[in-house]
């Protein structure tokens, strides 16, 4: 029988900054980030600390909560809260979270919302002992599988798929399987997208789905005996001083204990790697395809550039994920680059809503023009992507106000035409700007002088692997994992054909 309810905590949990509830006027203009899972299997070091810093560098993929659970034996420590890593964090609660496995999770939320109670890991009893699991993506089979649960008398009490996956993990283990048994059986009853970092008493696994939509690696820590690290992305290894072994393919289980890593491939695999990965969610110096991904944007920089020159003083890239692209614009047409845009990176989010003053000049919490650069110049202006509008639109009216004479905007890839079901908050079809307007309609919409976004071909071009690799379903339609009717009416509300 599965157990009604989940173990929340084994640690007293603090009230830090809670993030603030996400407005039409806070929103940004992107793609919401995955989650960031770390994991780590690391007899006598502080597992605690290492998982801490390894959700640090992952920071990015999620703001909204962090947390770690450590297992001591059979005793397992759980501290999670709302909030950026270091606020939910200090040395006084990760020193109450000893042991010699460590399971880390920062999240922005996708299936369910952002409140404490839907923090991870999420942490149940099984026959075995507790597991701890981290989820990064999304279920598209959730009503099923909740359905499932609830039938087996399995009281949920969060709203996320990742509790679902870990009682149905519970569930086979419960029937009698063994830890790499049971979780291989769960996982055939998810459909969708999902990197998994799990910890057990006597081990830590790590899987993709058998897309393998959101990325995950293995890293090497010290030698004799070589202790393992599973990470969302090259990032998560490099700061705690890892070496990048290699990725966890599409449909493997890594099972790693106190023999070392054993490898399992529980599904046959197509690969899909979402191709905003590596267009702007991972972090620049993240490795994929054994480069630096600030090198792979470059390139689309320099592909952009030969694809829609245009006559200009400078050339700046929206801070940071614009900034790679516009250096490589610059070097592929010999228009100067320069620092447009100062980002405040201390902003993030804030239960003090500014004045109606500041909401209408938009922009200025986070990016501030430079004047002194921009008085009289015509400039291009790189980013990686548009969704909806809004926040580009306020940010062409402040190089306006700054004495910009002409605004001519450049995007490092192709229109976003669909909404994502695995993993990345996107919002409906009609909400997104390239999937209700043309490319002339958008430029008028945002006020902008000329505007023009890579093309698929010099996308497919820069990236220089087989496309058929990538989930690029946000620029296509085409969904490589099919979505239940009832999801995709939820966002599919257009008839507009494919890019």
């Amino acid at each position: 029988m599965i157990p009604k309810h989940p173990v929340t905590s084994d640690n007293h949990s603090h009230q830090g900054h809670l993030p603030g509830i996400a407005t039409e006027e806070n929103r940004p203009d992107k793609p919401e980030e995955a989650c960031g899972v770390f994991g780590i299997y690391a007899p006598g070091e502080d597992v605690a600390k290492l998982t801490y810093f390894g959700l640090y560098a992952l920071q990015h993929r999620g703001q909204e909560s962090a947390g770690i659970a450590t297992f001591e034996g059979t005793k397992v420590h759980l501290h999670k809260d709302m909030g950026l890593v270091s606020q939910v964090f200090n040395e006084t609660t990760l020193e109450e979270l000893p042991g010699n496995i460590g399971v880390g999770h920062t999240r922005y939320s996708t299936t369910g919302s952002s409140r404490k109670a839907n923090a991870q890991p999420a942490v149940v009893e099984t026959s075995l002992g507790r597991l701890a699991l981290a989820h990064n993506g999304n279920l598209v089979n959730t009503t099923q599988l909740r359905s499932e649960l609830l039938e087996k008398d399995c009281n949920l009490v969060t709203t996320t798929d990742s509790e679902m996956i870990a009682f149905a993990i519970a569930e086979e283990v419960n029937a009698g399987a063994d830890w790499i048994e049971g979780s291989i059986k769960a996982f055939h009853r998810c459909s969708g997208a999902f990197s998994l970092v799990i910890g057990t008493p006597i081990g830590v696994m790590g899987t993709r789905d058998p897309n393998g939509v959101r990325p995950l690696v293995i890293g090497t820590l010290g030698e004799n005996p070589v202790r393992y690290v599973l990470a969302s992305e090259t990032c998560g290894l490099d700061i705690i001083g890892a070496d990048y072994l290699r990725d966890v393919k599409p449909g493997e289980l890594v099972w790693i204990d106190e023999k070392g890593l054993t490898s399992v491939q529980w599904s046959q695999a197509t690969r899909k790697l979402c191709i905003f990965e590596m267009i702007y969610f991972a972090r620049p110096d993240s490795i994929m395809h054994g480069e630096n991904l600030y090198t792979y944007r470059m390139r689309l920089g320099r592909q952009l550039a030969e694809e829609s020159l245009v006559d200009a003083d400078i050339v700046f890239g929206v801070p940071d994920s614009g900034i790679p692209a516009a250096i490589g614009f610059s070097q592929a047409s010999g228009i100067e680059f320069a620092e447009g845009l100062i980002k405040n990176r201390y902003v993030g989010r804030t239960f003090i809503q500014p004045t109606q003053a500041m909401r209408e000049s938009g922009i200025r919490m986070k990016l501030n023009p430079l004047k002194d650069v921009l008085t009289g110049k015509k400039v291009i202006i790189i980013d990686d992507s548009i969704v909806r509008g809004t926040t580009s639109r306020k940010l062409v009216q402040a190089l306006r106000d700054a004495g910009v004479t002409e605004v001519h905007m450049r995007i490092s890839s192709p229109p976003v035409t669909h909404p994502c079901f695995y993993g990345i908050d996107t919002d409906s079809q009609d909400q997104l700007i390239a999937a209700k307007m043309s490319v002339a309609e958008i430029a008028k919409q945002l006020g902008v002088d000329t505007l023009a976004y890579l093309s698929w071909e010099g996308m497919l071009k820069v990236t220089k692997q087989d496309t058929n690799t990538f989930c690029s379903a946000c620029f296509t339609g085409d969904y490589p994992i099919p979505i239940p009717e009832q999801i995709k009416r939820s966002k599919l509300v257009l008839e507009k054909a494919a890019v």
